[in-house]
């Protein structure tokens, strides 16, 4: 009996494997982290092979501790981190060197050229982006240009480019199918926003043959099965694909225009569902596809912040503040309040709506009466003030006050932030009982490709709600916090 879907959630820091059930239960998870690389300051590397490895390593053992046939599942979907970029070649499958990660910034300088060049007008036009090095076109370019003989490979067809979500259709299918989604294709400065193909005049400017790129596909249909896999049988459908903060959109039950969510991971990253049609952005959001189901394309606008759970990481294994992240709640609470400090947590630059590369981290307002707790408040308070700034100027770009924002991600169980945020937000933040939505979308997508569930309809059904935070700042209260924030954002 085929009743079970499993979905991939291939994260920066480690992969995740669900087994979802017909009602939308987790009935088995399994995360599995992999070595980070860090060869240069700024740059930030993963080996494939230990992506890969994690990857069949958690399927096997969510697999046998769950004590779950494998010749249950019905789909497969995958969920990945999506700007980051790897090229192997086609001929045996070995990457012509480390991925790039999303966090990566050795791009900059390039970046900074291209919009010297006044460049940065046509791309956002076109693909709804701006110029950043977070995305994938300028680290493909990197590749090809310092990769021996790579360039001349590329164009030869020997070799193929993707996103995280590529490879592992790629390594699923035994090599036979080279594809992506249209929401993972979106993010690599290289798709037109809306004809959703490859643009000529886009793939000429970051100089990317496009015999390397992968074909685009919707995010919901069979694009191959399993062949080969350890622990799997051979035949299985691969049957979903979405980044990983469309896949949370959807795995929140985000369909309606005006639906937003906040995925609070190792960055954050706010999305709003802005229907049928690309909206662009006059506060430095970026416009984005959030999934494509058959014919129906639906759009979001997002804002993300690099660093957001890795800002507690950095407290706990850089300062050694705190001997494990959810420390920080306890520690932050040992106080009343800030005592005037402010965090912002700009150590990889700033993203939406600043997009300052060259930012860099800030602690301000200390004094000889700062101590511990009002670090980690601070730090829990930089992340929730980010969000802010990112929905302030979604509302201003759709013209639609937010009535409420779902979250999800690992510091969303994290009720001191979320009481924060709702309060610096002034708006209602509802958390589901299930806040593995990433993985969860991937697995709606998968099992809609399959009939596993008939429609949207039939999964919203399944989203249920396991806390409100009600905002209990007065306006003017609000309005003070928000002024102090924006003019210590200026000093990163």
């Amino acid at each position: 009996m085929k009743d079970l879907i499993l979905a991939i959630d291939q994260g920066t820091t480690g992969t995740t494997v669900l087994i979802v059930d017909k009602n939308a239960n987790i009935l088995a998870k399994k995360n599995n982290e992999f070595p980070q690389y860090f060869p240069k300051p700024g740059w930030v590397e993963h080996d494939p092979k230990e992506i890969w490895e994690s990857t069949t390593k958690t399927i096997g053992e969510i697999l046998n501790l769950g004590g779950i046939a494998s010749g249950r599942i019905a789909g497969i979907g995958i969920t990945n981190q999506r700007e980051t970029t790897l090229i192997w070649n086609r001929s045996n499958g070995i990457p012509i060197h480390h991925a790039i990660v999303w966090q990566d910034r050795r791009t900059s300088d390039f970046c900074a050229k291209l919009k010297k060049a006044k460049k940065e007008a046509f791309v956002k036009a076109r693909t709804g982006l701006v110029l950043d090095p977070y995305f994938s076109g300028t680290k493909i370019r990197w590749l090809l240009e310092h990769v021996p003989n790579a360039r001349n490979q590329a164009k030869l067809g020997e070799l193929a480019f993707g996103t995280i979500d590529t490879f592992l259709v790629w390594m699923l299918s035994g090599g036979k199918n080279h594809v992506t989604d249209v929401s993972n294709a979106s993010r690599t400065l290289l798709m037109n926003l809306k004809t959703l193909e490859w643009d000529p005049l886009l793939l000429k400017l970051f100089n990317i043959p496009e015999a390397l790129l992968p074909q685009i596909c919707s995010s919901s249909e069979v694009y191959g099965v399993t062949k080969g896999v350890p622990h799997l049988p051979d035949g299985i459908p691969i049957s979903g694909i979405a980044g990983d903060q469309q896949a949370a959109l959807f795995g929140q039950a985000c369909f309606t225009a005006g639906d937003a969510k906040c995925t609070y991971g190792t960055g954050s990253f706010l999305l709003m569902n802005i229907g049928k049609k690309p909206v662009m952005s006059k506060k430095g959001l970026l416009t984005t596809v959030a999934w494509k189901i058959g014919h129906q394309v639906a759009y979001a606008l997002e804002g993300s912040s690099f660093i957001a759970g890795a800002a507690v990481q950095w407290l706990r294994d850089g300062l050694k503040m705190i001997e494990k992240s959810s420390d920080i709640e306890a520690l932050a609470q040992s106080v009343t309040d800030n005592g005037g400090v402010y965090f912002v947590p700009a150590l990889a630059g700033l993203g939406a709506p600043h997009w300052n590369p060259e930012a860099r981290g800030v602690i301000h307002g200390l004094t000889r009466g700062t101590h511990r707790g009002h670090i980690a408040k601070a730090t829990l308070e930089g992340i929730a003030f980010q969000q802010t700034e990112i929905l302030l100027a979604m509302e201003s770009d759709s013209q639609k006050k937010l009535k409420s924002l779902k979250v999800d991600g690992g510091a969303a169980a994290n009720n001191l932030l979320m009481q924060f945020q709702a309060d610096v937000l002034g708006t209602k933040i509802v958390r589901p009982r299930v806040i593995e939505t990433t993985g969860l979308g991937a697995a709606f997508l998968a099992g809609l490709a399959v009939g596993f569930w008939k429609d949207e309809a039939e999964i919203t059904k399944s989203w249920q709600e396991d806390k409100t935070f009600t905002p209990n700042l007065k306006p003017t209260e609000r309005k003070k916090l928000l002024q102090k924030w924006i003019s210590v954002v200026k000093k990163a």
